[in-house]
Order: structure tokens, then sequence, then C-alpha cells
């Protein structure tokens, strides 16, 4: 009788799994090499020897993007996976003290454009850290601070609003959002898509318009950056976004539309009156994580 011996199948190494992950999520092998702390180069050779070890190509690339192939979505949720209990397995003995319960707030467009990545990679250095997000207005973040129902909060400061409390972690260019080749702009009264009150950007967009006499009706109302957007996209208004926020369909309007400049606003971090080691963990994830996002767009 002939006993066939199977070789071993081969290990995966969790740094491979890393840079993986960050190409994934990046859409860029340059991207991904800064996040991982390597060379492009060096994160070419890495996934050469992922595919050669699991005999499958994992990325499609082209000119401008890189996408995961059939394969390469198959071994995503593995990699998360594989990485988040080595994650939890080293934090058992190298920070075993480290663990509990912070109440973080954040503003409705931070919590849809940034909190998901920030929570993630949060979660994986700190797994027994539970973050408890509560997203409102900056207005209702303050009050919910003062009233120690946060533990620390992102807030929006209004374009020339004169603060002084927190630390600035952000600052960026607000601007009108348009529909890409839409007409929103050139109707009379100008249709406005806007946040409910207690918005800090609503009260100075409405107000520059009001200066330059430009007649205008809030033709949207929400408390959500999804509905602002929608509307902008469907060409039925426009809206006071981030410039950042802007996606392939939209467009930033301005002085040649006949629209007033917004200038820019601060994001500030703010944090309560009684601290620990957890509320600074998460401070500090948060303010590299907006540092590292800032360096990804200049």
């Amino acid at each position: 009788m002939t006993m066939t011996i199977r070789q071993p199948l081969p290990l995966l190494d969790n740094d491979i799994l890393r840079t993986f992950v960050a190409i994934a999520e990046a859409g860029s092998f340059t991207t991904a090499a800064d996040r991982v702390f390597r060379t492009p180069s060096a994160v070419s050779m890495q996934i050469k020897k992922l595919e050669e070890q699991l005999n499958a190509t994992l990325f499609l690339r082209d000119a401008r993007s890189v996408t995961l192939t059939e394969s390469g979505e198959t071994l995503l949720p593995y990699a998360r996976r594989m990485l988040a209990l080595s994650n939890e397995a080293v934090g058992r003995f190298r920070m075993p003290e480290m663990k509990g319960v912070v109440r973080l707030g954040a503003p409705d467009d931070i919590g849809e454009r940034f909190m998901p990545t920030i929570l993630r990679r949060f979660a994986e250095v700190y797994p027994a850290i539970m973050v408890d997000l509560t997203v409102d207005t900056s207005s209702q973040l303050r009050r919910r601070l003062q009233e120690q129902r946060l533990d620390l909060t992102l807030v929006n400061t209004a374009p020339g609003m004169v603060s002084h409390d927190g630390e600035v972690i952000h600052t960026e260019q607000l601007v009108w959002a348009g529909a890409k080749c839409g007409t929103a702009h050139l109707r009379e009264p100008l249709p406005v898509s806007i946040w409910e009150d207690g918005c800090c950007w609503r009260a100075d967009a409405l107000g520059r318009l009001d200066r330059d006499k430009r007649a205008y009706r809030i033709a949207y109302l929400s408390a959500h950056t999804m509905a602002q957007r929608a509307a902008v996209i469907a060409d039925l208004a426009v809206a006071p976004l981030p410039r950042s926020y802007l996606t392939d369909d939209m467009t930033a309007l301005g002085a040649k539309q006949g629209l007033p400049d917004l200038g820019s606003f601060e994001v500030r971090l703010l944090t309560g009156a009684e601290t620990s080691d957890t509320i600074c963990a998460v401070a500090d994830s948060v303010r590299f994580a907006f540092a590292e996002m800032v360096g990804i767009a200049a």
C-alpha cells in the first residue's frame, strides 16, 4: 500500500496580510506603502510572495487604480480576521490594563466619512477598548460634553468663528457643491440643500448669500450629509460641503457661478474634565488618523 505524504500548507505572514489589507483599503500600492512604512517596491514584493503562496492573482492594476480580483475579495475577510485575532492576543499581554468604554462624539459629515476607518484601525490596536460613538450636530455635541455624557468629541467650527477651546486637528475649505455639468446654480431663487438648525455652517452660508443679495430658497432640509449629497447629485440643489466630500459626480462652485466664497472651517478635538489612559488612546488615534488622511490627500 502506497501512502501519499502531502506537504504542509504554507503559513501566511501577518505583515504581508497587513500590507494586502492596506492596498485593498487604499486602492493604491503607493498609499499603502506609506501606511505600512515600506517602499512601494517592497510592497510589490510582498504581494508577489503572497500570490505565489496562494497560487492566485489578488489585484488587477491599471494606470489609475488597483482593484481586488475575485480571489482577493475572498482573502480580504480572512486577512482582517487573522490580523484582528493577532492584535487581540498581543494586546492581552502588552496592554492588559487598556480596556473599558470611551464615549466619543462626531458631527455627521465626519461620522460618515472618517469614523469607520478610525474605529476599525483603533480596534486593531486596542481590541479591549470599546468606543461608544454619538453622531450629532456640533452644538449638541458640545452640550453633551459639558454634561459629561461624552468623554471627548470632534466638532466643526464655522468659517470666521473665533474659538479657543480644544485643539485644531484639521482645517479645510468649504465650497458650494453642485452636480457635475448641473444647472441648479442657475435657477432663481437658488435652491439650497442644507442642514437643520444647529449646524455651524448653516447660518454662515445663508448669511453670505444674504450679503450678496442672492435670492435663495431652502429646497431640502436634513440633518444628514448623505441627504445633502443626494440632492446635489440629482441636480436639485447646491449645498455647502467640505471640498474633500466632493465625489466624481460633483463639482465645486464659486464666484464664476455667482456664489459667494465660504471660507475654511476647523475640526476641533474637545476633551472632558476627566481623562484616562483609554481616553488618551482614543484621542491619539483620532489625531493620527486625521494627520494621515490629510497627508494622503496632499
